[in-house]
């Protein structure tokens, strides 16, 4: 058995909202990323049904910020960002871990916003053992603290690529939090691994976080690394 999270796992979430039309996705990347703090991503399998409220967000735009994978345009890899907002966007970084971005803006303008860290609230046992094979997870801070993590959690890789977040009966669900519930303020920084124009937090301070989370992740600066073939010249974006 895994350890406890500190919540119930019985299959009631407190604090869910709606499920957002495709129109409420349809807004620039900073303001979908505002809104998705504190909202509920729900994935189902044959296995059980893993529930993850969201802590902390980082959106990219399109061609015009030299941060997304969208800067130099279109390409096979990056293709979701272009299409109908409210669907998954999910790529495998440096063939190592799945990062879960949530498309944003009308079908055509690319955007997203990356799905950094939350917390488990539905489904810890599967989270734990899905966790457990992929690496060494010690605590229930640490299940789905970083995008690679999260998208673990959720057991969520290129297959769910395109998925549909706004189908009720959908593999793949994202509810808001019910406005009645208390949320802690939102910070805001620079974003995690990027370099040049596009990490610079004067310019993008495009990271937003709930304050006071213990599973928001570290800030990391820019490392040196092989780029993929969408990352823009001489930058390395985020994981």
């Amino acid at each position: 058995m895994a350890p406890s999270t500190g919540r119930p796992d019985d299959g009631v979430v407190p604090g869910l909202g709606a499920v957002p039309a495709r129109s409420w996705y349809a807004r620039p990347p900073l303001a979908v990323a505002r809104d998705l703090l504190g909202s509920f991503v729900t994935a189902r399998s044959a296995d059980g049904d893993v529930t993850v409220r969201l802590t902390e967000v980082e959106a990219y735009g399109g061609e015009d910020d030299p941060g997304s994978h969208a800067y130099r345009g279109r390409t096979g890899r990056n293709a979701a960002m272009f299409a109908e907002p409210g669907r998954l966007y999910v790529y495998r970084h440096l063939g190592l871990h799945h990062c879960v971005n949530v498309v944003t803006e009308p079908a055509g303008r690319p955007s997203a916003v990356l799905l950094r860290a939350g917390e488990v609230v539905e489904g810890a046992d599967l989270a734990w053992e899905r966790r457990a094979r992929a690496g060494v997870v010690d605590s229930a801070r640490q299940l789905a603290r970083g995008p690679a993590r999260l998208a673990v959690c959720l057991g969520l890789d290129l297959a769910a690529n395109g998925a549909d977040l706004t189908e009720p009966s959908g593999g793949v669900l994202l509810r808001r939090r019910d406005v009645r519930t208390v949320q802690p303020a939102v910070a805001s920084g620079p974003r995690v691994g990027v370099s040049g124009a596009g990490g610079d937090g004067a310019l993008h301070p495009w990271r937003l976080w709930l304050t006071h989370e213990r599973t928001v992740s570290a800030y990391r600066p820019a490392y040196r690394s092989p780029t993929s073939p969408d990352a823009p010249r001489g930058a390395t974006t985020s994981a």
